[in-house]
């Protein structure tokens, strides 16, 4: 091994103490703990010369030494042993999402399930309807003169419309309407089926005008992006676990964590499923969150990049086990929506 493979090992073993302790690491205690095969007096020049290049730092005099954001980056550049989950933990994830009822529940069912799994804030992104396509379109006549509009994304969202319809339809013509309504819009993308159906009353037959007026207007609603619907957030409490985690800014990281704006751009940096990012500290755009670290995911159906999901706590965090959880959540959020 040599002299910077040996600081990165020592670097590694400050890492996981001061996760596992939240207490600064000091030389004796690395050389009680792990097995470096060196002297005392070489760890100690190791963290002379790791003080030095900023990756550890000495909080206070006498004490031992914390890994810094820069510390952290490097551990995170380099880390190969990522902890597999185990077959039960796999089994348990799949079973637990697999028994959601809709594209609402698989959500709220990650959230809460990468909460636990991660002891952090979790944050899930409803998928972005500019990337999902039309599978369905299905109208149900509840009276005559009254439609259940019900349109059926290849995502799994699913949203439903009472219509007013002000005149009587006849079973053919809601026929008609379907199958019009199906051929305009089934596989387009929900940007390029709002334009088209816009379009809807003119291409529609004299008789059926008005009513294509009015559910293309009903249509337009639901197609354009509603914000406050596309994110799910849970775990807030397990911040205040360790409130010194975050001196003096753990409120600014709440409320952060409610500008769905400064969320959504972690969130946004995901540009294929399964991908994995990492933002540490001070690499976190927004002032609230540079006391964070951020482990976020793309999650989609095969190579369509539906949202991105991830977890967000203090920069002392167990990286390994984190990202393992993040990337096994969207790899089977991914997969329960391309069976849908």
């Amino acid at each position: 091994m040599n002299a910077e493979e040996r600081r990165f090992a020592v670097l590694r073993a400050i890492v996981a103490d001061y996760v596992s302790t939240q207490e600064p690491v000091g030389s004796k205690a690395l050389v009680d703990r792990h097995n470096l095969g060196v002297s005392s007096a070489t760890v100690r020049n190791d963290m002379a010369v790791l003080e030095e290049d900023g990756y550890i730092a000495q909080p206070h005099t006498s004490a031992g030494r914390i890994p810094t954001d820069k510390g952290y980056r490097r551990f995170v550049d380099r880390i190969s042993d990522v902890k597999p989950l185990s077959s039960a933990e796999r089994r348990a994830i799949q079973s637990f999402l697999g028994g959601a009822m809709d594209l609402d529940d698989v959500l709220r069912r990650s959230v809460r399930l990468l909460a636990q799994l991660t002891r952090q804030v979790a944050v899930v992104q409803y998928p972005t309807l500019t990337r999902s396509t039309v599978r369905h379109v299905e109208l149900v006549s509840l009276t005559p003169a009254r439609l259940m509009l019900v349109l059926i994304t290849d995502s799994g969202r699913v949203d439903q419309r009472m219509v007013d319809l002000g005149e009587v339809l006849t079973d053919e013509a809601v026929a008609r309407l379907r199958t019009q309504l199906n051929a305009t819009m089934v596989g387009r993308r929900l940007s390029d089926a709002s334009v088209l159906v816009a379009e809807l009353p003119e291409a529609a037959p004299s008789d059926l005008r008005d009513v294509a007026t009015t559910l293309s207007m009903v249509l337009i609603d639901v197609l354009v992006e509603h914000p406050e619907e596309r994110l799910v957030l849970g775990g807030t409490a397990n911040l205040t676990r360790n409130v010194a985690d975050f001196p003096g800014s753990l409120r600014q990281v709440l409320e952060a964590l409610e500008e769905q704006v400064v969320v959504l751009k972690l969130l946004a940096s995901a540009h294929s499923p399964g991908t994995v990012r990492i933002s540490i500290g001070e690499e976190n755009e927004a002032e609230g969150m540079r006391s964070t670290s951020v482990v976020s995911v793309g999650y989609g159906a095969g190579e369509t990049l539906l949202g991105g999901m991830g977890v967000v706590g203090p920069t002392r965090m167990d990286y390994p086990g984190t990202i393992a959880s993040v990337h096994a959540v969207a790899r089977y959020v991914g997969e329960i929506l391309a069976g849908r």
